[in-house]
């Protein structure tokens, strides 16, 4: 069944009323009729089994025939802060990072980061990496739609640090040093209901003086393993490690 995320307001008792997007794909893409069963899901991630009761010019009324008990997120929160990379790999990672299990997203503007977003057009970006996110969440079956901030200073990034139980920097010198016990660690000891905050630089990576810094700030250093990943690749090989761990391991 295709699954919709919708606001609170879209639910009234046990009826359901679709509009915008949701509805053109339920009625023009997907070709939906009366009868036809959904699954709508509630901005506090409730789902239900909803079956299309009408369809008019432009909405779509359901009734909900059943809330289902779904276990679909990961058990740890993980929020993803990404130095701003180029072309499309920020949609990428928010694609990709929200079918594997990513709480939310948090671009920065570093260094090195080669990218820098026009004040008057962050609006119109943050709508396109939310709706990428939504569809994602839809398509891996999530019951959390992971929201994506406006970029942050380095600065702003620091101070977060505190509002995590684990602050992380994934840092290529680590790798290659051979470092392979931080990310272990904090996976094998952490516990259900905490959180993560993993930073990954952009194309070339974290300057120096951005590790001192987050460091300074309660962030720890670890590498991935012995390979240099890329700067779209790494935040999915944190994402399957915490994964790996936290469900298929307990």
């Amino acid at each position: 069944m295709q699954r919709y995320f919708l606001n609170e307001m879209d639910f009234q008792g046990q009826t359901v009323t679709i509009t915008g997007d949701d509805f053109h794909h339920i009625a023009r893409v997907m070709r939906m009729e009366p009868g036809e069963r959904i699954i709508t899901v509630k901005g506090s991630g409730m789902a239900a089994v909803t079956e299309i009761s009408e369809i008019t010019n432009d909405t779509v009324i359901g009734n909900i025939l059943e809330w289902k008990n779904e276990e679909k997120e990961l058990p740890v929160q993980v929020t993803i802060a990404s130095g701003l990379p180029k072309g499309d790999k920020l949609e990428y990672i928010v694609q990709k990072g929200t079918e594997l299990g990513a709480y939310k997203f948090i671009p920065f503007i570093a260094a090195r980061s080669v990218v820098k977003w026009d004040h008057k057009k962050v609006g119109k970006k943050l709508e396109r990496l939310q709706k990428i996110s939504k569809e994602a969440a839809e398509q891996s079956h999530r019951t959390v739609v992971p929201s994506v901030t406006e970029p942050m200073s380095i600065a702003q990034l620091t101070e977060l640090a505190s509002e995590y139980d684990h602050s992380l920097i994934a840092f290529e010198e680590e790798a290659k040093r051979g470092e392979t016990s931080v990310l272990a660690s904090v996976l094998e000891n952490i516990r259900a209901g905490q959180s993560i905050l993993f930073v990954f630089g952009p194309e070339g990576g974290l300057a120096e003086k951005e590790i001192e810094k987050l460091t300074s700030s309660g962030f720890v250093a670890c590498g991935l393993g012995p390979r240099i990943l890329r700067t779209e690749t790494a935040p999915l090989y944190a994402l399957s490690a915490v994964s790996y761990h936290v469900e298929l391991l307990r």
